[in-house]
């Protein structure tokens, strides 16, 4: 693979767009990042990463502040919240070049569905799942502790393409810039499993104000982890979706062994953005509703969440 014959397009350049961008940027892809708040100090200093398994990487990036004096780009990846995704819509689509494959590089379900209507036709989308712990210290800087992994699922596009090629090309650009990633067939499954980590963790660091370390070292917020993933599996099996044998056991064995985290929607909460709350909660809960499948602890958790999100944007 040419790297140069590649042209790669950064929506949301926080701490996922900006981690994977910076990535394929140094492996010498075209990449362009779009920013809102963060342009001018990016524009100025470059982006920097922190990483515990790549080191000190600065670049000076080709930034931009309106998606309107990007070049079309042959791949769009989405690192913004899916609660920004009505807005960034037309982005994206501004952004494509015809043909355009687009990566939502987001948590939860439906997320694909709510921006499918928004692009045109001629363009293709795919899930991206990202099993990573890193986030943003400072506008242009992302600090990253552990993993990196992202696996790419197909959702749609134009008929008459091989859509399983295409997704294992958008692999290959990933692993050229050596990150592990993995072409996913079933992109629905691929979600539900990696609901199973974020509904306990993301949803226990607001609620417990407390990161993965302490969640696991005492037995009551432990225990409500198990009690968690086991529902959501429960939600999984009742949406036909049945999860490997043993992955809560396999996802608790890997928080153990990472550093101590800070889930993303704890900042978001900490920063008074809004909760991703539809698609990690919501959405799940009203497929598991609709096949008969009642999941009390993940309801709770939810509303819980749900009011201190709405008291926490009137603030």
């Amino acid at each position: 693979m040419n790297p140069r014959s590649t042209r790669i397009g950064i929506i949301g350049s926080g701490a996922i767009g900006g981690f994977y961008g910076l990535m394929l940027a140094r492996a010498g892809f075209d990449v362009h990042f779009l920013l809102r708040s963060e342009y001018l100090a990016v524009q100025e200093h470059g982006l920097t990463l922190d990483s515990a398994l790549h080191g000190q990487v600065k670049l000076a990036v080709q930034a931009y502040a309106s998606a309107a004096d990007m070049p079309p780009c042959d791949w769009l990846l989405v690192g913004a919240k899916a609660t920004n995704n009505a807005e960034l819509a037309p982005l994206i689509v501004q952004a494509a070049a015809p043909g355009a494959k687009v990566v939502l590089l987001q948590n939860g379900l439906g997320v694909e569905e709510q921006l499918r209507p928004a692009l045109r036709a001629d363009m293709h989308l795919l899930g991206g799942l990202c099993f990573i712990c890193v986030h943003r210290q400072a506008p242009g800087q992302i600090r990253h502790q552990a993993l990196g992994a992202v696996n790419l699922g197909y959702h749609s596009g134009p008929a008459g393409h091989d859509s399983a090629a295409l997704v294992e090309a958008g692999a290959g650009l990933f692993r050229a810039a050596g990150i592990d990633s993995q072409a996913m067939t079933d992109l629905d499954q691929a979600r539900w499993q990696k609901l199973v980590w974020n509904v306990p963790y993301n949803g226990l660091s607001v609620l417990l104000q407390a990161s993965t370390t302490p969640l696991m070292a005492d037995v009551d917020s432990r225990g409500l982890v198990q009690a968690l993933m086991d529902e959501v599996v429960e939600g999984a099996r009742a949406c036909g979706q049945v999860l490997p044998q043993g992955y809560a056991a396999h996802l608790l064995r890997i928080t153990e062994q990472m550093p101590d985290y800070w889930p993303s929607m704890y900042h978001d909460h900490v920063h008074q953005r809004p909760l991703e709350l539809q698609a990690i909660y919501a959405e799940p809960l009203r497929r598991a509703a609709a096949a008969g499948c009642h999941l009390p602890r993940m309801q709770a958790l939810y509303q819980a969440l749900a009011f201190l999100d709405r008291r926490n944007l009137a603030a």
